[in-house]
């Protein structure tokens, strides 16, 4: 890849900015796009955006920005879209700074800011090099998630329709999920969530498949389905469901006819159960039945001390298979529910005992 450094002002990157969702970001008189497919949207915080005006108005250098030079003489931004977008939304008035917007300012004080030199390194290669080099240099400032840099890969018709559904602020996957999924959709979360439900964990594999297809409708489809599935699942909507793995949920379960009303008297009763430390993993407990989900309370040093010099220091498994050694270190032994929790047994220390750490697996993998 051919690289060159130039001194660019920043009224020469101003001229023409437009930001708008017909013909996106682009300035320098119309040749730079700002905001090339596998870029994020704009991400800076007001603190960040005017720590770049501060940074120009005192003359002080900005971190080196680097360009893509394209073949008919255009360019895109490789590195440096905040700081671009910051002091072209300044000069166009769209914010102030200490109360102060751009034409506010005296002459002097524009023309400073105007007249301040960039350095930006033109970066001249094939289209896969240009990706490469996005990945390489956008290692400051705003790190990049792993979605981004899928984007940086994947780029297409099937992923500009795809960003426009699960990327913009305020876009329809978040409006329709976001009390389920949480995440950013401009730092490509809410993206990535649905990439990882459809594709059972390769998203790499699924992006490669699509990435040429005209639009990304199966995604939206498969994500709303799994959403409304939830909904109608689970009738009464709790924080705890934000988070869940529902789509892994959504394509064992799909076809199994459950009884809502009875499902949400179980959750009502689980949540209430001090024993039940995830609240969350209730939701995967009710349609598999697996205890891990739940983290269980354990019993606490005190309870196993108590059981333990209750007991002797004696296993009453072996005891009952009489084996010749029935008594235990307390570090030899594992606390265990007598009244298993599925049956109602409760984490107190008038339902533990002390098995040795044999016969606690032997029944814990009954």
């Amino acid at each position: 890849m051919k690289i060159e450094l130039h001194h660019i002002k920043i009224a020469e990157v101003c001229d023409g900015y437009v930001d708008s969702a017909e013909e996106g970001v682009v300035g320098y008189g119309g040749k730079l796009n700002i905001r090339p497919k596998y870029q994020r949207e704009f991400v800076y915080d007001n603190e960040k955006r005017n720590a770049v005006i501060s940074t120009i108005t005192k003359g002080f250098p900005l971190n080196v920005m680097y360009w893509a030079k394209n073949a008919d003489g255009t360019f895109e931004v490789l590195d440096g879209q905040q700081r671009t977008v910051s002091f072209c939304q300044y000069v166009n008035g769209d914010f102030s700074v200490n109360d102060k917007y751009f034409h506010n300012l005296t002459q002097s004080a524009k023309d400073n800011i105007l007249n301040y030199s960039l350095l930006i390194y033109f970066c001249e290669g094939t289209e896969d090099e240009k990706l490469d080099w996005f990945s390489t240099v956008n290692i400051a400032g705003e790190e990049l998630t792993p979605q981004e840099l899928r984007n940086a890969t994947y780029t297409g018709e099937w992923l500009t329709h795809a960003k426009s559904i699960f990327s913009k602020s305020n876009c329809a996957a978040y409006l329709f999920a976001k009390d389920y999924v949480p995440g950013s959709p401009i730092k490509q979360e809410l993206l990535e969530t649905a990439l990882d439900w459809i594709s059972k964990g390769n998203i790499k594999g699924y992006m490669a498949d699509h990435q040429h297809c005209q639009n990304a409708n199966e995604l939206w489809i498969y994500f709303q389905n799994v959403i409304n599935w939830v909904k109608l699942t689970f009738t009464t909507y709790r924080r705890e469901m934000k988070g869940i793995n529902w789509g892994k949920l959504y394509d064992e379960y799909k076809d199994r006819t459950f009884n809502t009303v009875a499902l949400e008297r179980q959750i009502a009763e689980f949540m209430l159960d001090d024993d039940v430390t995830n609240k969350k993993g209730i939701y995967s407990y009710v349609l598999t039945g697996k205890e891990k989900y739940l983290s269980l309370r354990a019993f606490t040093e005190s309870q196993k001390r108590q059981a333990y010099e209750k007991q002797a220091g004696i296993c009453p498994h072996c005891v009952a298979e009489h084996r010749e050694k029935t008594w235990y270190k307390l570090e030899e032994m594992e606390a265990d529910h007598i009244t298993p929790w599925s049956e109602g047994g409760k984490t107190v220390v008038d339902n533990c005992q002390m098995l040795c750490k044999e016969h606690n697996r032997i029944k814990s993998n009954r």
